[in-house]
Formats: structure tokens, C-alpha cells, sequence
């Protein structure tokens, strides 16, 4: 297989459609036959950066490119972006709101579990330009 691309459209503060984006790959993955702890492994970063954009960022988007060797997945936003990269990138710090906390998200776990689920990880960001997160995931 070379150069499969999808991208997906993510709207800050839709909470009706958050996730989407993620079922969307993970069905097309179920379809391509991969390996079902792959998929399991990059519905999880999906999921956790459409959240991050919804909560957190302005509107943006999710992008997957498939070839022979490896799935890059792309998520940015042109949001308020991160002030302290390496301090998000702590497992339970959270910048969540009150009202995101009472709907049961901001456990401060987004970042780390991309981190811990993608086989290579980078966060670009700065206050007020936005944040991109590029994750690469091997298929070999």
C-alpha cells in the first residue's frame, strides 16, 4: 500500500462529534486488516488529540498518510496553544476547565498516552500559535 491519506475536519468545542475522526480511522484500519493492537494503539492518540482540540484548541484537523513501512497522523489546531510543552507532557497535569473536569475529562493523561502509544512523537506549540503533534506509529 503507498500514500493512503484521509483528513478529517475538528471542531473546538464539539463535543457531539469528538471522536469521530478517530472511528472513522479505526474502522478504515479494521478494513485494511491491521493488527488489532495497532489500531487499538492509534485510535487512542486520535482520540486523545480531537479531544485536546475540541477542549483546548480552535478549530483544526486530523490527517493520516498510510504507506508500506508506517502511518503518520497528524493533528494541529490553531488554538491558544501550549504554554509549557514538557509540563503537558506530564502524566496528570491538565489545563482543563471546570466544566470540561465535570464531564469527566481533563485527568491530564492526553499527551503521555500519545506519548506512550505512538511509536514517535513530536509537539510544536507556543501561546497563541496554535499546536501541531506529529506521531508516527511503525507497521513492521
Amino acid at each position: 500500500m503507498t500514500g493512503l491519506t484521509k483528513t478529517f475536519k475538528i471542531k473546538a468545542k464539539d463535543f457531539i462529534h469528538a471522536g469521530e475522526a478517530s472511528i472513522n480511522i479505526q474502522n478504515l484500519l479494521k478494513s485494511l486488516d491491521f493488527n488489532p493492537q495497532l489500531i487499538r494503539r492509534i485510535a487512542i492518540c486520535g482520540y486523545e488529540g480531537e479531544m485536546n482540540v475540541v477542549m483546548h484548541g480552535g478549530d483544526g484537523q486530523l490527517s493520516v498518510e498510510i504507506d508500506t513501512s508506517k502511518l503518520v497522523m497528524e493533528i494541529s489546531d490553531n488554538g491558544p496553544g501550549i504554554e509549557d510543552i514538557e509540563m503537558a507532557m506530564k502524566t496528570g497535569f491538565s489545563t482543563a476547565s471546570d466544566e470540561h473536569r465535570e464531564m469527566g475529562f481533563g485527568a491530564g493523561m492526553g499527551l503521555p498516552n500519545m506519548k506512550k502509544n505512538s511509536d514517535e512523537i513530536a509537539v510544536e506549540s507556543s501561546p497563541g500559535q496554535g499546536t501541531q503533534v506529529k506521531m508516527v506509529f511503525h507497521l513492521s
